[in-house]
């Protein structure tokens, strides 16, 4: 299940992690961030060596700004607290499959 990511807690959740971390960038308004949603969960569900978070960029604009995400949804993979990859838009859940393999 994926954790909600919040300036608060973004260090802890993803930076000094323990586990690798996917980042969903996304916001209720934004259909494509709907559609991918559902995916990201299933990856969450399915792959227990990692951790899923989401940040809602409306209400974290700051994170948002941070990584420069000017298109949603946006993903970002983390492994040792450093951004490893990141994608834009609906990808397949293959292609996160493959992103979160690193």
């Amino acid at each position: 299940m994926a954790i909600e990511i919040t300036k608060a807690n973004f260090e802890s959740e993803v930076l000094r992690s323990d586990k690798p971390v996917l980042v969903d960038f996304w916001a209720s308004w934004c259909g494509p961030c709907r559609m991918l949603s559902p995916v990201v969960d299933e990856v969450a569900n399915e792959n227990p060596q990692i951790k899923v978070g989401k940040v809602n960029v409306d209400e974290q604009p700051d994170l948002a700004a941070m990584f420069g995400i000017m298109s949603i949804p946006t993903l970002i993979f983390f492994k040792d607290g450093k951004n490893i990859d990141a994608s834009v838009g609906v990808i397949p859940k293959s292609s996160i499959e493959k992103m979160i393999s690193q």
